[in-house]
């Protein structure tokens, strides 16, 4: 896998075992950035990927301009073949060991932009985003083929590629 744009484009990882994860394709990592590029602006901000399979999406993050980057990993394969990617670029985003629906509301951190790509039937989506509620404080993202309920998010913006739906949130004010 090739890091897309930003400056560390065309930096190579390498991505486990397509039985471990399924990395997001260049394509979409390209648009995801590209529309929240419209939405925020990277520097200073904060990028947290709750699934990071990979580490690819916390890599974008980090080449294009985010400051601070949190990728959590439940997998150890995953995990150590992340830890390795992540040593390769400076300074390299945070990596947590972990089960994300436990680690994710105790993290002190409000991030601009959530990332959130789980197995896509483990049914643990709603979970996610209830999980993340008081932490977002700007853009989440959901890349999923099922249909979810929002709960306390709204949609802003959605795509599709193939059968598959990026959707982007914004969490709901109550007042």
């Amino acid at each position: 896998m090739i890091i897309t744009a930003g400056r560390f484009k065309g930096q190579k990882i390498t991505a486990p075992d397509k039985n471990i994860t399924r990395p997001t394709l260049s394509k979409v990592r390209m648009s995801i950035f590209n529309t929240l590029q419209s939405m925020i602006n990277f520097e200073g901000s904060s990028f947290l990927d709750m699934f990071a399979g990979s580490g690819i999406m916390g890599l974008e993050a980090l080449s294009r301009g985010f400051e601070q980057i949190v990728s959590i990993e439940k997998n150890p394969k995953a995990f150590q073949i992340i830890k390795s990617n992540f040593k390769r670029f400076s300074p390299p985003p945070k990596l947590i060991t972990g089960d994300s629906l436990k680690i994710t509301p105790s993290l002190q951190e409000n991030f601009d932009v959530i990332y959130i790509d789980p197995p896509y039937f483990s049914g643990i989506y709603e979970q996610s985003l209830e999980a993340i509620k008081n932490i977002s404080n700007g853009i989440v993202i959901l890349e999923h083929v099922t249909d979810i309920d929002f709960k306390d998010f709204e949609p802003i913006k959605q795509k599709k590629y193939g059968d598959k739906f990026i959707t982007f949130l914004k969490k709901i004010e109550r007042v």
